[in-house]
């Protein structure tokens, strides 16, 4: 009697029901393609910059919400000057209408990479899988992340730190165009990124990094309201220092809170150089700016009676106000515009058990 055939089902994809991917975008989504494989199973959230008249397509078979500017306005009102206009700092929106406990986002210039045996490398499972495992900030170990595969302690590690603590952020990087600023840009216009490093490392307490948004994922639910992109683009006097101004932000509240912060895998393909002369342009006042900006990040503390992200983030809007709008008044509208964010995020996401606030006049395009 012949033996029955057996069939392999397909791995159910990692937090199917539990991650929302957030997309900023000013063009047709014709890049999801090469992603199919790896998100069409996952909900998307798409925030249209600019033009709200323009409609953008979306290839057939994809779950997603498209919001423009229009449906920012509408749902938040008054508190929609707080998300900036005419610059990827708007997908900041799309964290704040998420329900899901992960939110994954990636600029729609980035593509599947492969690593160094041919193989497509699926960057949001190795973020899920990033977010799954805990972070070791209190104690760097030099065999970089230990919950891997292949790797453990190495000697000389406290076993008092070894059960690590929760991982909120994890921090991709990108092969081709190295996410370079403006005058590195001009002086190297040629240089591409191909290294591929096989490594995670958890970013230690203290440490400060420059975090880039196109390839990002992180806890909703342990670090979301810190991941604020700021006032940029129209209207503001810099841009490009979006994604910058969350890593700092939440760096200082994760280490506050005893959270990790990861980087290294995955990695994604960063197709398209940006202009460097049009950078330069978003970027000077920001690139004189950070000299004051690092150190007093470096030097800022929380109160112990900060215990939750939003009161963390009240806290530190309070010492942006005082002590960068010495800077300049850019940073006292910036210091505003903090608290305004903590209050839409509260009112789109109140505490468990509280009464849910529902969207004015309904919700955004859904497929």
């Amino acid at each position: 009697m012949a033996a029955a055939a057996t069939t392999t089902r397909p791995a159910v994809p990692l937090l199917k029901d539990e991650l929302d991917i957030v997309i900023p975008t000013i063009r047709n989504l014709d890049f999801l393609e090469q992603w199919r494989p790896f998100f069409q199973a996952y909900h998307l959230i798409i925030v249209q910059d600019g033009d709200p008249s323009k409609t953008i397509k979306v290839p057939e078979g994809f779950d997603y919400e498209l919001y423009n500017r229009n449906d920012i306005n509408r749902i938040l009102g008054p508190k929609a000057s707080c998300i900036s206009f005419k610059d990827s700092a708007c997908r900041c929106f799309g964290y704040m209408v998420s329900k899901k406990k992960y939110v994954y986002t990636i600029d729609d210039d980035c593509f599947v990479a492969k690593d160094p045996s041919g193989k497509e490398i699926n960057a949001l499972e190795q973020h899920i899988r990033n977010l799954l495992s805990p972070s070791t900030p209190f104690f760097f170990n030099t065999l970089y992340d230990p919950y891997r595969d292949g790797a453990d302690f190495v000697r000389g590690y406290p076993f008092s730190l070894r059960e690590g603590v929760p991982t909120a952020v994890s921090h991709g990087l990108w092969l081709n165009i190295p996410d370079y600023d403006a005058p590195t840009q001009l002086v190297k216009p040629l240089e591409r990124n191909t290294r591929f490093v096989d490594a995670i490392m958890t970013i230690p307490k203290g440490t400060l990094f420059p975090m880039c948004g196109m390839n990002l994922g992180f806890n909703r639910e342990l670090i979301g309201p810190a991941m604020y992109f700021g006032l940029m683009g129209d209207g503001q006097p810099i841009g490009r220092y979006d994604d910058m101004w969350a890593g700092w932000c939440s760096k200082v509240i994760c280490d506050h809170l005893g959270l990790g912060v990861k980087t290294g895998l995955p990695y994604i393909w960063h197709s398209k150089a940006s202009n460097p002369f049009v950078n330069l342009k978003k970027e000077y006042k920001g690139i004189y700016w950070q000299e004051e900006l690092i150190p007093f990040f470096q030097s800022a503390t929380l109160p112990k009676e900060c215990t939750t992200v939003q009161k963390c983030y009240i806290e530190l809007a309070k010492q942006v106000k005082a002590k960068l709008g010495k800077v300049d008044e850019y940073f006292i509208k910036l210091a505003d515009a903090m608290v305004t964010w903590i209050e839409a995020w509260d009112e789109l996401n109140p505490p468990s058990g509280a009464k849910s606030t529902e969207l004015p006049n309904g919700a955004a395009a859904t497929k």
